[in-house]
């Protein structure tokens, strides 16, 4: 047995909608895994859990908004929010600003693929 000490994990929790790809695989809404040590992107640990990354409007990491390509390291707490959170409240947490960003981040990647 691996002591807890050696282990890379992170604790994810899923909200609103989002919790039926859970259900579909017979997951729980909140559940622990192992990530690298180095860490890895909210983005891709939503894709290991089967979780469209485009029905995710929120990450949040320890209590805080974070863009959903920013790396998640061992130990953190991950929360995935589908779309929906009011409008002042997207505003109030940073939800809006880090869509914006997001957007930014996708248009780019999007110009690098043309680029090739």
């Amino acid at each position: 047995m691996v002591s807890s000490e050696n282990r890379h994990t992170v604790n994810i929790s899923i909200f609103g909608f989002l919790r039926r790809y859970m259900d579909e695989q017979g997951l729980p809404y909140a559940l622990e895994r192992e990530i690298v040590r180095e860490g890895e992107a909210a983005f891709d640990i939503a894709i290991g859990l089967s979780i469209p990354p485009e029905k995710i409007e929120a990450v949040f990491c320890n209590g805080r908004v974070i863009n959903i390509y920013d790396p998640v390291f061992p130990g953190d707490r991950l929360a995935f929010f589908p779309f929906g959170t009011p409008g002042p409240y997207r505003v109030f947490l940073g939800i809006a600003r880090e869509n914006i960003e997001r957007a930014r981040r996708e248009k780019k990647a999007v110009g690098m693929e043309k680029g090739k």
